[in-house]
């Protein structure tokens, strides 16, 4: 999956089919979080799927090599960031509309476009800055607290936060760790921990029975995952991790398009408002990073 000398318009392209299987993955998610199993045993389900596919994936292609990590301690704290995520991830979805959770996540790239200021020293000019600042509007107004009706649920809202923390950190650190370590390591890892993890939830306080119903679902859910964090870690091996988190805007349309179809729900009036100056403002972004990225490459 992974080659050599992939492009900047290939990494994008890897960036968009990323955010658009961890769409599928978090429908998955919310669909067998709806059953009642246990968090906990649905992370674990979830780190031992994309561990299993990956590994199963690279045994094929003959480069299981690839998978061992050179900097095991990097590593590590590295995919605990990616298991607190996908914890909160379970969390959140089991508390908040699909459309609502993208929303409130949206607020990563800003984030990571800071973050990839002051770490990377990518650059954050002033208009973009401003754009970033007209994003954030667009999630408070999609929100919209202010309003009785808004119906907040403050353990959903607080997962979002945690996922946007540990995304943030992990995709800005991922920039430099993929210097030295190879995408497929850095999911297969992910995907270990976070198994290790829910499995010992679940020798603690036990595990429920699962369906074979269930047992698709929870197979999706890493398939899914494991396809999408691949992707992901591909994407910004080739380019910006302030490029690559602006296409984190395309779950918006996914998402939306999901949550309609399964669970027949759209957003209100201010969602719709804020998801327009969300989109424009990520567009806006996307197209300054290009054209910075394009007047550097011609200048040296």
């Amino acid at each position: 999956m992974v080659r050599r000398g992939v492009s900047e318009l290939g990494a994008i392209g890897y960036a968009v089919a990323g955010f658009t299987f961890w769409v599928l993955a978090d429908s998955s998610i919310k669909l067998v979080g709806q059953s009642g199993l246990p968090a906990y045993e649905m992370v674990a389900f979830l780190g031992l799927g994309m561990a299993v596919f990956l590994g199963a994936w690279m045994a094929v292609r003959g480069q299981l090599q690839r998978l061992r990590p050179h900097r095991v301690e990097l590593q590590l704290a590295r995919a605990c960031l990616d298991m607190a995520n996908n914890v909160c991830v379970v969390i959140a979805l089991r508390h908040l509309t699909l459309t609502l959770f993208y929303i409130l996540v949206f607020t990563a790239p800003m984030v990571i476009a800071l973050l990839s200021a002051v770490v990377l020293g990518e650059g954050l000019a002033w208009r973009r800055a401003m754009a970033i600042g007209a994003g954030f509007g667009g999630v408070v107004l999609a929100v919209h607290p202010w309003s009785t009706q808004a119906g907040w649920d403050w353990t959903g809202v607080g997962a979002c936060a945690v996922c946007v923390a540990c995304f943030s950190t992990n995709m800005v650190w991922s920039r430099v760790l993929t210097r030295t370590e190879q995408p497929e390591s850095l999911a297969f890892f992910s995907g270990l921990v976070t198994a290790a993890v829910g499995l010992g939830w679940m020798g603690v306080w036990g595990a429920a029975a699962v369906t074979p119903q269930l047992a698709v679902g929870l197979a999706a859910m890493g398939l899914f995952c494991a396809l999408g964090t691949l992707c992901f870690y591909v994407a910004v091996k080739h380019t910006t991790a302030a490029n690559v988190s602006q296409y984190h805007y395309t779950q918006l349309v996914t998402g939306t398009a999901v949550s309609y179809a399964v669970w027949r729900v759209l957003p209100d009036g201010y969602g719709m408002a804020g998801a327009a100056l969300i989109l424009a403002s990520g567009v806006y972004i996307a197209m300054t990073t290009r054209e910075t990225a394009t007047a550097l490459t011609e200048g040296v």
